[in-house]
């Protein structure tokens, strides 16, 4: 594509990206690879550098999804063993996959027959329906508890104002940690219900509080949570903006336990972490076809049956990239299973609660 620039009559003495001496017959420079041309820039100049340099990773991109798909470990063990050009660099690969499967999953962002798009009112409505639904009239002496009320004079309720939970800095500070902090979530989500303040500075001055940046930031946190109990989808969106992060920080981690279950391989941290980023991929690919059949069908069937193809897929995986037996697979592949999981859950609940503190 590069024909007329490659022309001998637009070579030049010297690279013009990293200045080393040339001669004429460099076609290209010997230290950093750029072309060797003094030609202006045209227009075609740009289209024929964006579709090489298109092609060339599409190119790639299809033989590592090919070989990915169908030969599990061949991937990972060609690269270590330097057959690299051939193939997308793995963590290239990896984001790839990562940015489709999460567009795919903020998609698809139903949970259990709600649909969290809906606006604030209308979630509301559909739970209250759900609600009703699922209630069951349970009778005494023929009346069913839910008419008992027009029965029984209820008992005056004084309602409580954030006054009734006032407390001074001075009986904060005696109290434990867990007390502190239930009384000042108590006071501030009384506070914001009555006066609605979302300023916290405000808010920590009108309650006579110390003014320090946890009080502010727990404050905030009230309004917060007031908020994403009203707007779930908010706080949802931003943890699944989050995810890629989530994920980039765990499979290192996992690649450290997968490490020491293969201790006696010949592989090193890095290695593993390639065999780590390849499954990874795979694991997008598969459940981003999956949840495009879920989202048509209306069901899950395509994420049941991906469950099922992932577990042969990472078996056989293990199998000939450790090239290991079938039983000492299977014993390693359980282990692991329960690592992963285990892992899963510790670093779903750190990002769930490390989100929401920064969010």
């Amino acid at each position: 594509m590069n024909s007329r620039r490659s022309l001998v009559k637009y070579r030049g003495e010297e690279c013009l990206n990293c200045g080393r001496s040339l001669e004429e017959e460099h076609k290209f420079c010997p230290n950093c690879g750029q072309l060797n041309s003094i030609k202006k820039l045209a227009l075609g100049d740009f289209f024929s550098e964006f579709f090489s340099g298109l092609f060339a990773y599409d190119s790639r991109f299809i033989r590592t999804m090919r070989i990915l798909l169908f030969k599990p470990g061949k991937i990972s063990k060609d690269y270590i063993q330097g057959k690299r050009m051939r193939y997308v660099n793995p963590y290239r690969f990896f984001l790839t996959t990562a940015i489709i499967f999460f567009l795919i999953y903020g998609y698809d962002n139903s949970f259990e027959g709600i649909n969290l798009n809906q606006e604030p009112e209308e979630l509301a409505k559909e739970l209250e329906k759900m609600n009703t639904e699922n209630n069951v009239d349970i009778e005494f002496e023929g009346i069913p508890f839910t008419k008992l009320d027009s029965i029984i004079p209820p008992k005056p309720v004084k309602n409580k104002t954030y006054h009734d939970y006032l407390v001074t800095q001075e009986q904060i500070d005696t109290m434990s940690i867990a007390d502190a902090f239930s009384t000042k979530i108590n006071l501030f989500d009384h506070y914001f219900k009555e006066t609605k303040n979302t300023v916290p500075v405000d808010a920590i001055k009108m309650l006579d509080l110390k003014n320090s940046a946890y009080n502010r930031w727990l404050y905030k946190k009230v309004i917060d949570f007031k908020l994403l109990r009203e707007n779930p989808q908010l706080f949802l969106n931003y943890l699944i903006g989050k995810l890629p992060f989530i994920i980039f920080i765990f499979l290192p981690i996992f690649t450290l336990f997968l490490s020491l279950i293969y201790i006696r391989s010949k592989y090193n941290y890095m290695e593993h972490l390639t065999f780590a980023f390849h499954t990874q991929s795979m694991f997008f690919i598969l459940y981003s076809v999956a949840l495009i059949i879920d989202i048509f069908t209306k069901n899950s069937y395509g994420v049941n049956i991906a469950n099922i193809i992932f577990i042969g897929y990472l078996y056989q995986g293990l199998r000939k990239f450790y090239a290991q037996g079938k039983f000492k697979t299977i014993v390693k592949f359980m282990i692991l299973n329960i690592i992963f999981f285990t892992l899963a859950i510790i670093v779903g609940l750190i990002s769930v609660f490390g989100s929401f503190a920064i969010f």
